[in-house]
């Protein structure tokens, strides 16, 4: 086995006549790498390939610490029996499946969005599984077993998380379609995309009420609250002042206003839909002064004299 510093390994695999196999001592650097494949053989400590090329890894590749492929858009699989200490997948869009036998303390897969299969077997060491805005998952393998933080915020297909999954930290559920713990996880601390909340303000926002949104003081729980509550309904229960109102093809719209403390006001435009009469808040900026700078706001014009729309949807 050839034993080469990161920076021969880096220069001899961009040329394209590294032969394996090799070892590196350290991290090797190949963020931004044009070539969609890695040679054989190839054995280190730390493998950085964010934003390369790379469709997919040598079967024979070995990490002993850590490996990032962040953002690799045309990352499309990875070797069966894959370990490395900590695994970054994220971003990369076309990575539908994890391999069998992958085995990791840390597996990071933020918005990676095709991605739907997981392996029949796997293992995470009782570390953290990041999910984020996997918008393809629906469902978890009952072989996670026992995380420290299990963070699924953003998968909105996720609609359960199934008996066995337990956390030693924390569990974010923020934006995902889970209505509810399992036995495994009663208790556990919760958070929605960050901030700590209670079981009542995840899973029962039906119970949640404008008083109580305007009486909290940390600022952060506050937008929780009115998120899970609604818009609409806070603004109706607040009672919103009414800056400026008019008709556009849906109907009577109104700009409406709250005042927040300790934060900037809320303000939106209260409309209808032209096609179905469903009505919406839309949040804008709190310099808005009327509907339709409103409106011209939120198609992208910053001079609402410019904005002369014959269909507003």
């Amino acid at each position: 086995m050839i034993i080469l510093s990161p920076e021969e390994a880096r220069d001899a695999i961009r040329r394209g006549d590294m032969c394996g196999p090799v070892r590196v001592k350290g991290r090797l650097d190949l963020t931004e790498l044009q070539q969609e494949s890695l040679p054989p053989g190839l054995h280190c400590y730390e493998l950085d390939a964010t934003k390369s090329q790379i469709k997919n890894l040598p079967a024979d590749l070995r990490i002993d610490g850590r490996l990032v492929l962040d953002n690799c858009q045309s990352l499309a699989s990875l070797p069966e029996g894959l370990t490395a200490g900590s695994i970054s997948l994220r971003d990369c869009p076309s990575l539908r499946a994890l391999p069998e036998g992958l085995s990791t303390w840390f597996l990071d897969m933020t918005a990676c969005s095709h991605f739907e299969m997981w392996p029949t077997r796997g293992t995470i060491h009782h570390g953290a599984l990041i999910l984020r805005n996997c918008i393809g998952i629906r469902s978890l393998p009952t072989w996670i077993g026992r995380l420290a933080q299990l963070n699924v915020a953003g998968c909105t297909q996720l609609g359960e998380i199934p008996d066995g999954i337990a956390v030693s930290s924390w569990v974010d559920v923020g934006g995902s379609g889970i209505t509810g713990l399992p036995p495994s996880l009663q208790g556990a601390p919760l958070r929605w995309r960050g901030v700590r909340v209670d079981e009542r303000i995840a899973f029962h926002p039906e119970e949640l009420t404008a008083k109580e949104a305007l009486a909290e003081k940390n600022a952060e729980l506050r937008r929780v609250i009115i998120e899970r509550m609604g818009y609409l309904r806070f603004a109706a229960e607040a009672g919103a002042k009414v800056i400026d109102e008019d008709q556009d093809r849906g109907g009577a719209r109104q700009l409406l206003r709250i005042e927040l403390r300790e934060d900037e006001p809320l303000v939106g435009l209260s409309c209808h839909c032209p096609s179905t009469g469903r009505q919406y808040f839309l949040r804008v900026p709190p310099k808005m002064k009327t509907c339709h700078q409103a409106a011209a706001w939120m198609a992208g014009y910053d001079d609402p004299s410019l904005y002369r729309p014959q269909i507003e949807t």
